[in-house]
């Protein structure tokens, strides 16, 4: 059975996500209340073969979906900009997005939380891709040196609600349709049809402006050994069309919470 220290170390974590989901910090705070009294009278409600945080998360689901809690609500004035745009999502897709881009649970996780499959955890993350792109659409650059996965990504992202400004299969094409109308956010492959590498193209553009990059490759081990500077956000080949949309929403999502930040720390 866990024990109460084991609980403590995932609780900034579950009121992080719970001000995320409800939108507030009272109203996540008076949730995460409810949890605790939950789990102090009956403290097996949290044994899962999956371990202690996936059972927390559940109860915290469970409590959720059960409890209305939602007239703990603050002034909206008083929400920050990214507690309100989390707070727009629809439900369901709202917890989905979170468990898998904030909290980082893998997608079997994600769906014993919220007691679904993983198909239907994959849904949900669409959705929340579309209803998240429609707060924060942007122009999307593809690097890619193959047509059918080109058709594939621009597709995707257009179905999310973002426009592809252009579709480039070398280094000297992408620096070239970015230098004509800056993207605001880039989808690359690593290696390119003239051999020429996506990487070095992403590296030059950025020099010029800062903007979100997502890397898809078919060799991701080469890029995330720890020993120098490595991509945020890396999707393995062959892709899941559900995680291209979770990747791209949460490096948007992100990006703009990082770039409110700066701005405040400098205001």
């Amino acid at each position: 059975m866990p024990n109460s220290s084991t609980v403590a170390q995932y609780l900034p974590f579950l009121r992080r996500y719970a001000r995320a989901l409800t939108g507030s910090q009272t109203s996540g705070d008076a949730y995460i209340a409810a949890t605790l009294e939950a789990l102090i009278a009956d403290r097996t409600v949290i044994e899962d073969p999956r371990g202690p945080r996936v059972a927390l998360y559940r109860l915290f689901t469970k409590i959720w979906n059960s409890v209305d809690l939602n007239d703990a609500t603050e002034p909206r004035s008083l929400q920050l900009p990214v507690e309100r745009r989390l707070a727009h999502l629809t439900a369901l897709p709202r917890q989905a997005f979170l468990l898998v881009s904030l909290e980082g649970f893998s997608e079997d996780e994600a769906a014993e939380i919220l007691d679904i499959d993983v198909p239907s955890l994959r849904d949900l993350v669409k959705d929340a891709g579309r209803e998240l792109a429609a707060e924060i659409a942007t122009d999307v650059l593809i690097i890619e040196d193959e047509a059918l996965i080109a058709m594939d990504l621009e597709h995707l992202v257009e179905d999310l609600g973002h426009r592809v400004i252009g579709v480039a299969r070398t280094h000297g094409k992408a620096v070239s349709i970015a230098k004509a109308h800056q993207p605001g956010l880039i989808l690359a492959d690593i290696h390119l049809a003239d051999n020429s590498s996506g990487l070095d193209a992403v590296n030059e553009l950025l020099r010029s402006f800062q903007v979100p990059v997502i890397f898809i490759t078919a060799y991701p081990e080469r890029f995330l050994t720890g020993e120098r500077p490595e991509p945020a956000f890396l999707i393995a080949k062959p892709f899941q069309p559900s995680a291209v949309s979770a990747v791209i929403s949460q490096a948007l999502f992100f990006e703009r919470n990082a770039r409110r930040s700066a701005r405040r720390a400098t205001a």
